[in-house]
């Protein structure tokens, strides 16, 4: 079949584009046993409550703990990474508790192609459960994302724009596709220090009809300037879209301060979003 129109051969060329595999997440340096105590804050700095990050290495898996205690409310962030090829997440979960009951438990096996919900709904705990159509290597979850960051950040900083499969809840699991840019450096203040970062944009590609029914606002993620590059602030919802916007910080001590620019310079500097 000839295709004679520019319509038509845009047409073409928007398919093969749509049919194309997420990028893979290349890992060229090995990550290994890892303390840390970040605040979980909100956007005026504020803390809500105080970390406990663990990260280290058992049966050739890199494993992620990040627990947050604040006032009647625990929440525990769980992952597992395969670090050789490439960087594949095989596992994440997250389970928070109010007032010592469960509210709410999110899980992920990448292997499997499974995800599980349980939430508090009134006086009932909502359960769901679905078979997902991800592709290892290529989808995330929570605290993967920023690792993927840290692997792609040389093709962000080029200005490329790289798609990747996350696994959310809304509280149902949900497969979204997220695009992934630099955002530029910026000057991050906490704990009475002010350090500069490299900040990244999370943004969640929903469909035209899901877009009536959900905000799925962006997530910022700013990673150390100098090496080793490692996590400085994250800014998002936590769980589910509907969540308030929070600020996780390295640093525990106050005061938190918004991120302000550096400067620009070309690609580096660029901003924005693309739907």
């Amino acid at each position: 079949m000839r295709i004679t129109s520019v319509t038509a051969r845009a047409a073409l060329v928007a398919l093969l584009l749509c049919a194309m595999p997420v990028a893979a997440v290349e890992w060229t340096s090995l990550e290994g046993p890892a303390r840390g105590f970040p605040a979980l804050r909100d956007l005026a700095g504020k803390k809500l409550a105080d970390g406990d990050f663990t990260q280290w290495i058992d049966n050739g898996g890199l494993h992620v703990r990040i627990v947050y205690v604040g006032e009647s409310r625990r929440i525990e962030e769980q992952a597992v990474f395969r670090q050789k090829p490439e960087l594949i997440q095989d596992e994440w979960s997250l389970r928070e508790m109010r007032n010592g009951k469960l509210y709410r438990q999110f899980e992920v096996s990448f292997k499997s192609r499974t995800a599980t919900a349980k939430k508090q709904t009134g006086t009932e705990l909502g359960e769901w459960s679905d078979k997902i159509d991800v592709e290892p290597g290529r989808a995330f979850a929570g605290f993967g994302l920023t690792m993927a960051i840290k692997g792609l950040q040389k093709r962000l900083f080029r200005g490329e724009h790289v798609e990747l499969q996350a696994v959310g809840f809304s509280p149902k699991p949900r497969v979204v596709t997220v695009e992934l840019s630099y955002g530029g450096r910026d000057r991050v203040g906490m704990s009475g220090r002010v350090l500069q970062g490299e900040r990244f944009i999370v943004h969640p590609k929903l469909p035209l009809v899901a877009r009536l029914f959900v905000d799925a606002p962006d997530h910022q993620i700013w990673l150390t300037s100098s090496a080793p590059v490692s996590f400085l602030r994250w800014e998002g919802w936590l769980a589910e879209p509907s969540d308030p916007i929070t600020r996780v910080d390295l640093l525990p001590g106050g005061p938190s301060e918004a991120a302000t620019p550096v400067g620009t310079t070309g690609p580096r500097g660029t901003t924005g979003r693309r739907d």
